[in-house]
């Protein structure tokens, strides 16, 4: 008889020498010339900006759209479990996710009066 972690050892091992072989091949592979312009941040296009000394500020719109993101990210990761085993769940299901729509609700309602979704 195998110990049952023998497998998931194996394949992290795989992983290990799947990620560490492609960090190698492309330091070995990649090119060597770098010139300015592959050098450059990119920036859409735009031409960078020079940073303040102090690292500068980001605008509050940044973080809005980043926490959007997380807002629904959460929101799906949470909602396609129970869509899957809804039949399951019953009565405590739906009083559980009524209660979480509800908490998500203030976020929602916070960066909505905060501008988050204006996106011009």
């Amino acid at each position: 008889m195998t110990n049952p972690y023998v497998p998931l050892l194996i394949l992290m091992g795989i992983a290990l020498i799947l990620a560490i072989g492609g960090v190698v091949a492309s330091a070995l592979i990649g090119p060597k010339k770098y010139n300015k312009a592959k050098l450059e941040a990119y920036e859409c296009g735009i031409q960078p900006t020079p940073h303040a000394a102090e690292g500068g500020k980001f605008p509050v719109k940044y973080y809005l759209v980043a926490m959007t993101f997380i807002v629904f990210d959460i929101e799906i990761i949470f909602l396609y479990p129970w869509a899957v085993d809804f039949a399951h769940l019953a009565t405590f299901g739906v009083v559980a996710m009524l209660s979480f729509l509800a908490l998500i609700t203030v976020p929602f309602l916070y960066e909505w009066r905060r501008g988050g979704f204006d996106w011009a």
